[in-house]
C-alpha cells in the first residue's frame, strides 16, 4: 500500500526531474562564483514556486506546514543531483526561522518571503577566534547607550558561513561580563550593511571562500533589534541550534561515493593487477562499507522516531563525527592509491566526484556545526552517560577566568 509519505515524496522527485536540466549539476559546471549564486537565487525562486521553500513551516509564513518527514523525503530527492542549495542552507535553517520567533511586527514576513525566495540572504555570527566552539566563550561586547537605549557592538567573528552575501545576520554578544559565561549574553539582528560591519572573505585550501572574518567596529543598533531578554543570549541560541536538527544526511560525509572508490580500484594496477584484488584496498572497502550501512542505520531510526511522533536523541552527533572522519580517511586512501594522479585539481569537479578536493575540504567539515570535540562531548555525556567533562570556569564570572 502505498504511504501519503511515499507519494509526496513520488511528486517533489517527479518536479526535481523537470528541473535538472536548467539547475541541476551538469548546468552548474564552469560557472563562477556569481554565476553560480545567480542561479542559486534563481533555483530558490522555482523551490518557492512550487511550494518546496519552506515545507515545514506554518503557511501563514509561505510554508507547507507539515512534518520532519516530508522535509527530509524532498531533501534525500534534492541532493542526488547537485542543485545550488548551499547559499540558503544556513539562512533558511536558523536566522530566519528564531527571526520569525521572536519579532513582533510584519517586516518579518517581508525579510522571511525575500529569504524563501532567494532574494536576501541571512548569516549567523556565532564563532569568534577566542571561543572557538564554545559559544559561551564569546567576547564580542554589546553596550547600551544611556542616553538612547541604543546596543554598540564591537568585536570579530569567524567562520560566518555567507557573509559576504548576507543581507541581515543574527548575532550573540557579551553585555554582562560580571556574570557566569553563559548568563551575560543577549542576541540580536544586524543589518549587515551597517555602518561599521567589515567582512572579510576567508580563501580555504580548495580555492574558495565560503567562510569569512566579521568585524564590528561601534557598529550601534536600536534595541528594538535585541532578540529576547538581555542576558537571555544563550538560551537563544540554543533555541537557534535546534530548530533545523533534522537534515538530509549522507552516509559519505557529503564526500565521494564509495562506488567511486570501488571503480577506481578495478581500474588502477599494482604490479599489473587489478588494485581491487589487493587485501588492502578490500580491507578498506569492507570498512567502510559496514560504517556507511551503520550510518544509514541510525538514520532510519531517527526517521521512525519522528514518524512515531518522538524526539531523536542525539545520534546526529554520531553521524557528523563519523562520517566526515571516515570521508577524510577515504579521501587520504585514495588520493595514494592514485599517486601523482590523486592531486590532480579539477576546478569543474565538485566534492563528491574528486577525492582530492573531499581531503581538501573535509577538516572545514570537522569544524562547521561542532567540532569532533564537542561531539565527543556529547556522544560521552549524552548517551553513554560519562561525567560531564572538566570544566573550571564553570559558575566563575566571566572578567575572571584567566586568559
Amino acid at each position: 500500500m502505498t504511504t501519503a509519505l511515499e507519494i509526496y515524496r513520488d511528486n517533489a522527485a517527479a518536479w526535481l526531474q523537470t528541473q535538472i536540466a536548467e539547475f541541476g549539476r551538469e548546468a552548474r559546471r564552469g560557472l563562477s562564483h556569481e554565476e553560480d549564486l545567480a542561479l542559486g537565487r534563481r533555483w530558490q525562486a522555482a523551490k518557492f514556486g512550487a511550494g518546496y521553500s519552506a515545507i515545514t513551516w506554518k503557511p501563514e509564513h509561505c510554508g507547507q506546514g507539515l512534518t520532519a518527514l516530508e522535509k527530509l523525503a524532498f531533501e534525500q530527492e534534492e541532493i542526488k543531483h547537485g542543485f545550488p542549495n548551499d547559499y540558503f542552507g544556513v539562512s533558511l535553517g536558523m536566522p530566519v526561522p528564531i527571526m520569525l520567533r521572536y519579532l513582533p511586527d510584519g517586516w518579518k514576513q517581508e525579510r522571511a518571503t525575500a529569504a524563501l525566495r532567494g532574494e536576501e540572504i541571512w548569516c549567523q555570527l556565532f564563532s569568534e577566534p577566542a571561543g572557538g566552539s564554545d559559544l559561551a566563550g564569546l567576547r564580542t561586547r554589546a553596550e547600551q547607550d544611556p542616553a538612547t537605549g541604543d546596543w554598540i557592538i564591537n568585536g570579530q567573528k569567524l567562520w560566518t558561513t555567507w557573509a559576504q552575501h548576507s543581507d541581515y545576520g543574527v548575532i550573540v554578544a557579551r553585555t554582562d561580563p560580571s556574570v557566569p559565561k553563559h548568563k551575560g549574553l543577549t542576541y540580536y539582528w544586524v543589518d549587515m550593511k551597517a555602518p561599521g560591519v567589515t567582512v572579510r572573505p576567508v580563501r580555504l585550501a580548495e580555492g574558495t571562500s565560503e567562510v569569512n572574518e566579521v568585524f564590528f567596529d561601534d557598529v550601534r543598533i536600536p534595541d528594538s533589534q535585541r532578540l529576547g531578554p538581555v542576558g537571555g543570549g544563550f538560551g537563544v541560541a540554543m533555541e537557534t541550534l535546534t530548530i533545523e536538527r533534522y537534515q538530509a544526511t549522507d552516509p559519505a560525509g557529503f564526500g565521494p561515493p564509495l562506488q567511486l572508490f570501488i571503480d577506481e580500484a578495478k581500474a588502477i594496477k599494482i604490479k599489473g593487477r587489478p588494485a581491487i584484488e589487493d587485501g588492502r584496498i578490500r580491507e578498506r572497502i569492507a570498512r567502510t562499507y559496514a560504517m556507511q550501512s551503520a550510518m544509514g542505520a541510525i538514520y532510519e531510526r531517527t526517521l521512525l522516531s519522528l514518524a512515531a511522533g518522538l524526539q531523536p536523541g542525539p545520534e546526529g552527533a554520531v553521524h557528523k563525527l563519523v562520517s566526515v572522519r571516515a570521508r577524510q580517511k577515504l579521501s587520504e586512501f585514495a588520493v595514494d592509491l592514485k599517486g601523482v594522479e590523486g592531486m590532480r585539481y579539477d576546478d569543474d569537479l565538485t566534492r563528491k566526484e574528486s577525492w582530492s578536493k573531499s581531503w581538501m575540504t573535509a577538516p572545514t567539515g570537522r569544524i562547521a556545526g561542532g567540532a569532533d570535540e564537542m561531539l565527543l562531548n556529547t556522544i560521552a555525556e549524552r548517551i553513554l552517560g560519562l561525567p560531564q567533562d572538566h570544566r573550571p570556569d564553570k559558575g566563575v564570572p566571566f572578567n575572571q577566568i584567566p586568559r
